[in-house]
């Protein structure tokens, strides 16, 4: 730990769009009054790039050149998956990672998983059914998150599992706070299991970099299998790729969200 933790979600919003740019703006718009060049140029840079971050096509090139993605899993890959029914106990374990959760929602006065993360346990369930493999779930409390002292993520999701999917979670690690932590830990308690392979599900754009921190955690003794889901989709019409929308804003903050973790180590 280098002491900076706490304070990750708010030097990563100051990083992120649109910040960056308004500060851009700013500046631009300070120096028209003695720099009169100079300051338009910074104006109209500014304002094509907070553009340019809301634009589904950004994030979709960005993701695509930085931070590419394993294909999906096919259905022979699928197959392969399965156990020999002669195995006396899993070594596979199919592991899905956190992306936050809701402290308390209106609707149901109890804590609920955040929509990223209910979209990866969903697409694990349906992998568990298909290949038989048990489910495990990483998370605890995000850095950003506060200790109100209820259920972390993974307990969260375990209750959802079996209410919801009728799929029971056989491991819950609890209390990991990012991606770094989610490798050292799951893999520490699932290695402790007898788990040798771990199906690892993931959104694509964060894949990249929790493959590198499982794979640094796991070493010669666990298999990771790569698990992505949730890829960008290209619009219906190309030319609403490069017209600003709240899922083009989206896209391109967390690739550029992840490029940065990936910068710093996390």
């Amino acid at each position: 730990m280098t002491g900076l933790e706490p304070f990750k979600p708010l030097l990563t919003a100051l990083a992120l769009p649109p910040v960056p740019w308004l500060l851009l703006m700013m500046i631009g718009g300070r120096l028209v009054i003695w720099r009169p060049r100079i300051g338009m140029v910074l104006l109209l840079l500014g304002a094509a790039l907070i553009w340019l971050s809301a634009c589904q096509g950004t994030g979709h090139w960005l993701q695509s050149t930085l931070l590419p993605a394993p294909p999906p899993l096919s259905d022979a890959n699928i197959a392969g998956l399965k156990p020999p029914k002669a195995e006396p106990a899993p070594t596979t374990a199919i592991l899905v990672l956190g992306a936050g959760r809701i402290p308390r929602a209106p609707e149901s006065g109890t804590a609920d998983l955040q929509p990223a993360s209910l979209e990866r346990l969903r697409y694990a369930v349906r992998l568990s059914r298909q290949t038989g493999l048990p489910l495990a779930f990483s998370g605890g409390l995000g850095w950003g998150q506060h200790d109100d002292g209820g259920l972390s993520e993974a307990e969260i999701a375990q209750r959802i599992a079996e209410r919801d999917f009728l799929r029971p979670i056989k491991w819950a690690e609890t209390a990991s706070r990012d991606t770094r932590e989610n490798a050292i830990l799951s893999v520490n308690q699932l290695h402790a299991a007898g788990i040798r392979h771990i199906v690892l599900v993931t959104h694509a754009w964060h894949m990249p970099r929790a493959l590198r921190a499982f794979r640094q955690a796991g070493g010669d003794s666990m298999q990771i299998t790569a698990a992505p889901m949730g890829y960008f989709v290209p619009a219906d019409r190309g030319v609403l790729e490069w017209l600003p929308s709240s899922a083009g804003f989206g896209e391109v903050r967390v690739v550029l969200r992840e490029l940065l973790a990936r910068g710093v180590g996390y």
